[in-house]
């Protein structure tokens, strides 16, 4: 357990550290020396879990399995790629006087905070720790969607901040059902919030009582996925805050939502013995996937437009993951991989458009590949392979979803495939100009690292390609955890 209490310690002291020097122009170092060392904890709590079997803390708080540990690694990869980006990007705005040194040590404090709110709500084994983290990295981001304190940043933290405290309120009356449930059931009142116990009794809970916590924590938890029509707060969000922020809000929050969504329907499935949780989460999922696809038409802000992108895309998982089965589990799993890889990419580059353009608008974004081809390339690059292209991951994952919608329930393989090619419509009328226009005069280069970029769509690219075997089997056996069988 060492690995785990270290990967949760040093984003813990990151507060704290960074609240006080944060301001320095070492700062940015700083931060990505904590989130070097926190994905180097992961690595290492990966491969003992792999090697090992699932781990329960002697206090039985905190358990790690095959399903958490795969989301634990890539939140803390993403963590680090975006602090890379996020050192001379947040440099760049104290430069241009849009932040101060205040602020510096907000933004620096809160991206720790951020990432130890994550880790700790996937690690946990209590239902109502999980609440209290989402809780804590809903607090986090709400400052730092507000960091330009500008009236439309205000606005965004202020709608973020209520919207998503309405939902919390919802999982928190969800999480309260549940132990409502559970102490009838288990002998000891303390152990009636830990997961694997929950789990284990799971057939015992009463099916009603379930039926109505689920409802109330998947509106909840669904607010912070970004589900239609909880997800008024998400483009407003990533328009208004830090692209950093944008960053690991599209890749890791939306993530760890719906993780504690799939925990809570399998506890569920297991109580009433039908899959009426999986129907609730694939009509609200295929909901979010439709009605995202044709908003991307109407997007004239850049960081907007792949927001509700991101509001497709987990639309699209939640519907897998309502499915069931191996088949749509494993597609969904390997989904949320190789979108919070390609979207955070996407965010570092629509960044650095931005500041090359000195606007979000996308009608004023035009010609990057002439003024600075390495972030041009980088959002043709992003956006074809978020657009599901082959051979990049994402088409495997969503050729895998469609594979299993056509299997159990093939009237609905049309509006999946009629929301693709929206979607996909929606997002190249906007691309074409903005990387092969003419440039405006005077638009400059700025000082950008590419290289999150291209460590994150090369590995999308080779999950596309091969799946490697480690991966492989970690996925095969999340996928029978939450599936009950295997997909090969």
């Amino acid at each position: 357990m060492t690995a785990l209490w270290l990967m949760l310690l040093i984003p813990l002291s990151g507060i704290f550290l960074q609240a006080f020097i944060g301001h320095l122009r070492l700062a940015g170092s700083i931060n990505v020396g904590f989130a070097g060392m926190t994905f180097a904890a992961s690595v290492w709590l990966a491969t003992s879990v792999l090697a090992d079997g699932p781990l329960l803390s002697p206090s039985r708080m905190m358990y790690i399995d095959a399903f958490n540990v795969y989301l634990v690694a890539l939140t803390a990869f993403v963590g680090l790629t975006t602090a890379i980006f996020s050192r001379p990007y947040m440099q760049h705005e104290v430069e241009s006087r849009r932040i101060g040194k205040r602020r510096m040590r907000l933004y620096h404090s809160m991206y720790q905070g951020f990432m130890f709110a994550m880790l700790a709500a996937l690690t946990t084994n209590n239902i109502g720790i999980l609440w209290v983290a989402m809780e804590g990295a809903t607090l986090a981001t709400v400052l730092l969607v507000s960091l330009y304190r500008t009236p439309e940043a205000v606005e965004a933290a202020w709608k973020y901040f209520i919207l998503c405290g309405v939902g919390i309120a919802q999982a928190l009356f969800g999480t309260v059902l549940l132990f409502f449930a559970a102490e009838r059931v288990i002998p000891v009142r303390d152990d009636a919030l830990l997961w694997n116990v929950l789990y284990s009794s799971a057939s015992q809970l009463e099916p009603t009582v379930l039926t109505l916590a689920f409802v109330f924590l998947l509106v909840g938890y669904g607010t912070k996925v970004g589900l239609v029509p909880l997800h008024n707060w998400l483009p407003d969000a990533h328009s208004e805050g830090p692209t950093p922020m944008s960053a690991i809000l599209s890749g890791l929050l939306l993530n760890v939502a719906l993780y504690a969504l799939v925990r809570i329907k399998m506890l569920v499935d297991g109580s009433l013995q039908t899959n009426l949780a999986g129907h609730l989460m694939m009509g609200f999922g295929l909901l979010s996937f439709m009605v995202a696809g044709f908003f991307l038409h109407r997007q004239r802000d850049i960081k907007r437009m792949y927001s509700y992108s991101s509001i497709e895309h987990m639309g699209l998982m939640t519907f897998a993951f309502g499915i069931g089965g191996p088949l749509a589990t494993f597609g969904a799993l390997l989904h949320m991989t190789v979108h919070s890889l390609t979207k955070s990419a996407i965010f570092v580059t629509v960044g650095h458009a931005a500041q090359i353009a000195g606007t979000q608008s996308i009608e004023k974004i035009r010609g990057l590949i002439r003024t600075q081809p390495a972030v041009g390339w980088g959002l043709l690059m992003g956006t074809v392979a978020i657009a599901g292209f082959p051979p990049f991951g994402l088409f495997v994952s969503e050729f895998l979803v469609l594979s299993a919608t056509i299997k159990s329930w093939p009237w609905l393989t049309v509006p999946l495939l009629v929301g693709l090619a929206v979607a996909f419509a929606g997002i190249f009328r906007h691309l074409h100009p903005m990387v092969y226009g003419d440039p405006p005069e005077g638009q400059v280069a700025v000082r950008a690292n590419m290289l999150p970029v291209m460590i994150q769509l090369a590995f999308v690219l080779w999950l596309g390609i091969a799946i490697p075997v480690f991966l492989s089997k970690w996925f095969e056996q999340a996928t029978i955890l939450i599936s009950g069988s295997s997909p090969l």
